[in-house]
């Protein structure tokens, strides 16, 4: 979701000018300077630059770790640059990083600067005018990007990525989202996130296969040009972990199910479209399901519960919360359901 938009230094466009007429030569000039509103983890702001009679000489996004907070997870933006670097060299259709740094130097922060790449994103819920509504090509949407999830899943991570990440046990992903539902403060949500974090902890499959996740994975998250699938953006949750995370996770997205009737995905798709168009595509994390299906339920309710925690109290205001939260007991409820029909360990391929 959106993040501050304030910029993290004061001078902020003077350094990245700077920075730029070091790159690109003293020519260069920055214009068109601003934050982006769908920026996500990190302070996300583009910027073109030309040259001194206005040529163009590139459209950039640049992504920023908040300043003084610790870096790691989704805020250790620049892990991203060795991750997109080896995934663009593998064939897959991601921006490509030209310049970026770990250290706080050059913009006050680490940063990653991308090619911007063309297209619009396809906002699940309220998608932009510009996008069809014949449902034929909405389902489309939908399957290109079970189809470009496969991609995703078939890159050898052991060859692109060896040195990136250790991969994150399923056991330290539920961890972690237990952590956050604590947060909830509605007891019910809280009642129904733990029902469906212990059925999960007991159903717990294999883990397998192992290899990139992209995280936030849907159609929220590629550019389409002309109706057509391109670039795969927004890496600041990637892992290297069950790939089952993202499927279930397009699954929970598209699940008409899990959400209030004022908050309904626009999905003319069914589960087994979007299984059969990854399988289809050679993804090969189609097993368990329903399991990893209630995890992304478990997980985005946690998220809320937090979010929802933080918008009323006035720690971070986000209308948007508000709209959302009346869909936290229906994740939970779909996510329950889900896990009870899931295998058990013993019982899973």
């Amino acid at each position: 979701m959106s993040q501050n938009p304030n910029p993290i230094h004061p001078d902020l466009a003077g350094r990245l000018q700077r920075m730029i007429e070091a790159e690109r030569g003293a020519d260069a000039r920055v214009i068109n300077f601003g934050v982006m509103e769908d920026g996500h983890a990190g302070l996300t702001f583009g910027f073109d630059v030309v040259d001194t009679a206005g040529a163009a000489l590139g459209a950039y996004v640049l992504k920023m770790a908040p300043a003084g907070v610790a870096r790691r997870g989704n805020t250790d933006v620049y892990k991203q640059a060795p991750l997109l670097r080896a995934l663009r060299k593998a064939g897959l259709p991601v921006p490509e990083i030209p310049w970026a740094s770990p250290e706080e130097d050059q913009l006050g922060t680490p940063f990653i600067v991308m090619e911007k790449m063309p297209g619009r994103v396809f906002l699940v819920w309220e998608p932009h005018d510009s996008f069809s509504r014949d449902p034929v090509q909405l389902r489309d949407i939908w399957v290109q990007a079970a189809r470009l999830l496969a991609q995703v899943h078939r890159i050898d991570w052991r060859q692109a990525v060896p040195q990136w990440e250790e991969p994150r046990p399923l056991s330290d992903e539920l961890d972690r989202w237990t952590k956050v539902l604590r947060h909830a403060e509605d007891p019910d949500w809280f009642a129904a996130g733990s029902r469906l974090g212990t059925l999960l902890t007991a159903r717990m499959p294999a883990e397998a296969p192992i290899g990139v996740i992209h995280g936030d994975f849907q159609p929220g998250n590629i550019l389409y040009e002309n109706g057509k699938a391109g670039g795969l953006i927004d890496w600041e949750l990637a892992s290297i972990g069950s790939q089952g995370l993202d499927l279930g996770w397009v699954l929970m997205m598209s699940d008409h199910l899990a959400w209030h009737p004022n908050w309904q995905p626009v999905a003319p798709v069914s589960a087994a479209d979007l299984i059969e168009a990854y399988r289809g595509a050679g993804g090969p994390a189609f097993l368990n399901l329903d399991w990893y299906q209630a995890l992304a339920h478990y997980r985005l309710g946690a998220i809320a519960c937090l979010n929802v925690k933080l918008h009323r109290t006035g720690k971070r205001q986000d209308p948007l919360w508000d709209r959302f939260a009346p869909s936290i007991p229906l994740l939970f409820a779909r996510g329950i359901a889900l896990a009870e029909r899931a295998h058990h360990p013993e019982g899973n391929a």
